[in-house]
C-alpha cells in the first residue's frame, strides 16, 4: 500500500504525494485533522481512493515511528516551545 505514496522532485517540490498527483501527504493529513472524514475526501476528490488516504496514514505511521527514537535525543518541552513559537 505504500507504494501509492511517491517522491517526484517536479512534482509539488518533491513531496511525498498520492500516486505522483498533486495531493501531498501532509494537505491529505491536514484534512483529517481538520475533521474531514474518509468520505469528506472521497467525495471532494474523485481521483483520490480509499487506499490512497489508508497509504497516506501508513506513511504517516511508518515516518513517526522513524523520526521519534531521533527526536529522543533533543529536549522535548523545548522543541514544542520552539516549534509553537516559530509557527505562531
Amino acid at each position: 500500500m505504500i507504494e501509492r505514496i511517491t517522491l517526484d522532485p517536479e512534482i509539488c517540490h518533491g513531496k511525498p504525494c498520492i500516486r505522483g498527483l498533486r495531493y501531498p501527504v501532509e494537505t491529505v493529513l491536514e484534512w483529517l485533522s481538520s475533521g474531514m472524514t474518509i468520505a469528506d475526501i472521497l467525495e471532494d476528490y474523485e481521483d483520490i481512493g480509499q487506499e490512497d488516504i489508508l497509504a497516506v496514514l501508513s506513511f504517516a505511521d511508518r515516518l513517526a515511528q522513524t523520526i521519534g527514537p531521533a527526536l529522543q535525543e533533543y529536549d522535548y518541552v523545548e522543541l514544542t516551545r520552539t516549534t509553537l513559537i516559530e509557527h505562531s
